[in-house]
């Protein structure tokens, strides 16, 4: 047992105040939003570019939590004193400690540890482990990719008694990094995976990126790894020597404890025949139920694991026949009668199920919150404490019904007695009774182990909409997000445009997300857009840019605030202020754009009627729009009009007698004009992945990628036709021409028609063949023999980019993004 009173000596820390009690240590807790379980979490307030831990304090204080470390206490909000209750301990750095604290819990058990590093594969390598072993052993994993400087203390943090092997993955970004990840992790076996080009802005050079990655294996028996990466294996041998290194190769096998001849691949499997060497040469043949390169690797990491723990090779084919895909992030999905569902049905151990339910947690649509729950394997833990602490968990996340999946969960039901709710012995079981008319306006987890098969629960609640489908990734938002973040001056206020359905990536969850990083304010095109969002519990300032007066009630009964941009919308809104109080307004000054805004030449008749209507109205901002923020040959324009705004606004703060938030940046403005961030500033199709000034279009993340399917594929016989118009020629030979599910409803523009547009098929661009149709198009695969119906097509995303698209038919990526139906399904993903 480890009491709040040990961490001193375990992180060379003071005890700045007790607890009134002794208390035991448990959780170990880093964002303020994610309390879990109050009693017995400990909290470190960790510093950084972008946040800082002990400005939290009162909240999580007000929660529940009563343990506290931190490295600031002139930081504390209101001192020690104004926290009767809490335990502090002061430590010089805060994450540190934590470091420190996890490194301790790690040399408490002497088990094998499986540590895996490289540029690529590192999560998929673990997962596919803690499958192929977990017959075997009881394993304690990383949760996701947790594997960063704050990941891999709360994986280890995980570990107990009842384990017998941990496999954690680490990642760095620079140097200096995985020293402190080893000292955590303190692998017994290594793994290598790979060196691509991932972060190589950290490392002088790719000689030091491998040195530095290979800091996790000094003190490992034995380093699994890959004899074709030359820089790993000379780097593996000056660390390791042959003694302490297992190597595959398929280029350089001899030497090699394991070599690898594949044999057959075809595009669903690849057969590969070994020989491995212990000592003497023996020889076997396996199939990987994978065809592409990456999972073949990976797949090939995990079965030199396996031949060195000496499974018998039966057993082997028999687990790697069962291996499936790992869907590595959780996907919210819509569903029917107005619920979602959040997918998280590719494992279920104990910190994973904590994650998933502090993503439940942050969705604040309103209505139920439903768990769907599969027995939860590889706890290390009696199933009556297990289940009694899943259990404990739910209410702090707001669960409000559970329906339990297995004989385990099953058995201690009772457990969950709190709880509206089921229990099935099987998915089967669920399935035959599902009645989707029980679900109406929730949100429902699904999680559940990969022998439970919990996918066939998401389809059966999924939406029947057809295979076109947008995915929008919430990592990359927020990465963008961020990236705009750090380039703003201290003190700007974030405003993040989320009208046109977020630029067609989906307003509600957008906003959800943004609300979540804790954005300043949200700008919606209409009322109704606002309306939508607050039914759905987003309670951040919302601006709307175009009022009207039939508009107000909503106004006012949602508290949205009005973008007034003319004297005819002043004067409707102070007259609908006359009967009742009347949320604040942003006033739209013009400065150039020629578009919406009181222009210089108003400033008079509308300072003497701000004078004279103050006590009616609050303004909230004053705002101007650059007309040419993303194209330097309008510099001095823009700059102009940054100009006529400075001078401009002082005029109607004295009129008001106060001084309000002022605003003239969009996405390109920000990178643009620095020195122009003023108060607050407007994000816009920057969040989404698409840097309007061409300046640094490398360092955003694509957020949206537009898929389909193949529906059909035929050959068009030389001189004949497709399509409407007759338009779609195979002229002088026969082409292999491929129907694709997406048409111009669907927001296909008819403009990539006739060899304008591409799609990506197998990696390869095919191009369109004849006219959009109204629900489908085709395209030429000639030249993509393997094309079959039912193949993945990509529209649009990183392989095919908005802006090439869009330069084709001479438009920009707002307007293909934006153009999205709202029939196409949204997908949202999320490490």
């Amino acid at each position: 047992m480890l009491l709040f009173t040990d961490l001193p000596a375990l992180t060379s820390g003071t005890l700045l105040q007790l607890p009134p009690e002794a208390t035991r240590v448990q959780y170990l807790l880093l964002d303020s939003r994610r309390v879990g379980q109050p009693a017995g979490s400990l909290f470190f307030a960790i510093r950084g570019a972008q946040h800082n831990g002990h400005r939290y304090l009162p909240d999580l204080y007000q929660r529940g939590v009563r343990l506290f470390v931190v490295d600031r206490v002139e930081e504390i909000p209101g001192g020690k004193l104004a926290f009767p209750e809490a335990g502090f301990l002061l430590v010089e750095d805060s994450l540190v400690a934590l470091q420190a604290l996890a490194a301790w819990h790690r040399r408490q058990f002497e088990i094998p540890v499986i540590g895996i590093t490289g540029s690529n594969g590192k999560t998929i390598v673990k997962e596919w482990l803690a499958q192929l072993l977990g017959s075997d052993e009881l394993i304690c994993k990383s949760p996701r990719s947790y594997n960063s400087q704050v990941g891999v203390p709360l994986s280890v943090w995980e570990l107990n008694a009842t384990h017998t092997l941990g496999i954690f993955e680490a990642g760095i970004s620079e140097r200096g990094e995985m020293v402190k990840l080893a000292h955590i992790i303190q692998p017994t076996l290594g793994i290598f995976t790979n060196l691509g080009t991932a972060h190589d802005a950290g490392f002088p050079s790719a000689e030091e990126k491998v040195n530095e990655k290979m800091q996790l294996f000094a003190a490992v028996d034995t380093l699994f790894y890959c004899r074709d990466h030359d820089a790993i294996h000379r780097a593996a041998q000056q660390m390791l020597g042959p003694a302490r290194t297992f190597i595959w190769s398929r280029q350089h096998q001899q030497g090699a404890n394991l070599g690898v001849t594949v044999t057959e691949a075809s595009a669903e499997r690849t057969v590969v025949h070994v020989n491995l060497v212990r000592p003497r040469v023996e020889e076997y043949t396996f199939t990987l139920p994978f065809a592409d390169e990456p999972s073949v690797e990976n797949a090939l990491h995990c079965l030199a694991v396996l031949l060195w723990y000496a499974v018998p090779t039966a057993e082997i084919q028999r687990r790697l026949d069962r291996l499936l895909p790992i869907a590595m992030r959780l996907e919210m999905k819509q569903a029917l009668n107005d619920c979602y569902v959040l997918d998280d049905t590719y494992n279920n151990d104990l910190a994973g199920l904590t994650l998933a339910l502090d993503a439940l947690a942050r969705q604040p649509r309103r209505g139920q919150r439903t768990l769907i729950l599969s027995d939860v394997l590889e706890s290390g833990q009696p199933a009556g404490e297990l289940y009694a602490r899943v259990a404990a968990q739910l209410p702090a996340h707001g669960v409000e019904r559970v329906i339990g999946i297995g004989p385990a969960i099953s058995e201690y039901q009772h457990l969950f007695g709190a709880f509206q709710g089921a229990f099935f012995a099987t998915t089967e079981e669920f399935l035959a009774n599902f009645q989707p008319e029980q679900f109406r306006h929730e949100t429902i987890l699904v999680k559940g182990a990969r022998r439970f098969e919990f996918e066939r629960i998401v389809a059966a609640f999924q939406q029947k909409i057809h295979g076109t489908v947008l995915e929008v990734n919430l990592d990359a938002l927020v990465h963008n997000l961020n990236y705009y973040r750090a380039r703003l001056a201290p003190g700007t206020r974030l405003m993040v445009m989320v009208k046109a359905f977020a630029y067609g990536s989906g307003s509600y969850e957008v906003a959800n997300l943004l609300q979540f990083h804790r954005a300043d304010y949200l700008a919606v095109a209409y009322a109704d857009e606002g309306v939508e969002l607050r039914q759905h519990g987003i309670s951040l300032p919302i601006m709307v840019m175009n009022p009207s007066p039939d508009s107000f009630q909503k106004l006012r009964q949602y508290h949205l605030e009005p973008e007034i941009y003319s004297f005819e919308r002043l004067h409707d809104y102070l007259l609908a202020a006359q009967d009742q109080p009347m949320p604040a307004i942003h006033l739209k000054l013009d400065t150039g754009m020629r578009r919406l805004g009181f222009a210089e030449e108003d400033l008079d008749e509308l300072c003497t009627l701000l004078r004279k209507k103050a006590p009616q109205l609050r303004v909230a901002s004053m705002l101007t729009h650059l007309a040419g923020a993303d194209e330097e040959q309008h510099n001095d324009f823009s700059r102009q009009q940054l100009a006529a705004f400075q001078r401009m606004t002082p005029l109607v703060e004295a009129a008001l007698g106060y001084s309000v938030l002022r605003h003239a940046l969009n996405s390109a403005g920000i990178v643009r004009f620095p020195e122009a961030h003023l108060d607050m500033v407007r994000l816009g199709i920057g969040l989404y992945g698409v840097e309007a000034s061409g300046k640094d279009t490398a360092a955003l993340r694509p957020v949206s990628t537009l898929r389909t399917i193949i529906s059909q594929v035929k050959k068009l016989p030389a001189g004949q036709t497709v399509g409407y118009g007759r338009r779609g020629a195979a002229t002088d030979f026969e082409r292999r021409i491929a129907t694709i599910a997406i048409g111009y409803a669907d927001g296909y523009d008819r403009r990539f028609g006739n060899g304008v547009g591409e799609v990506v098929i197998r990696g390869l661009r095919a191009p369109i063949l004849g006219n959009v149709c109204m629900d489908m198009c085709m395209v030429d695969v000639t030249h993509i023999p393997d094309a079959q119906a039912g193949d993945l097509v990509v529209v649009f995303g990183e392989e095919l980019p908005l802006v090439e698209l869009a330069s084709r038919i001479g438009t920009i990526a707002y307007e293909l993004l934006t153009n999205v139906s709202e029939r196409v399904k949204r997908i949202f993903i999320t490490e």
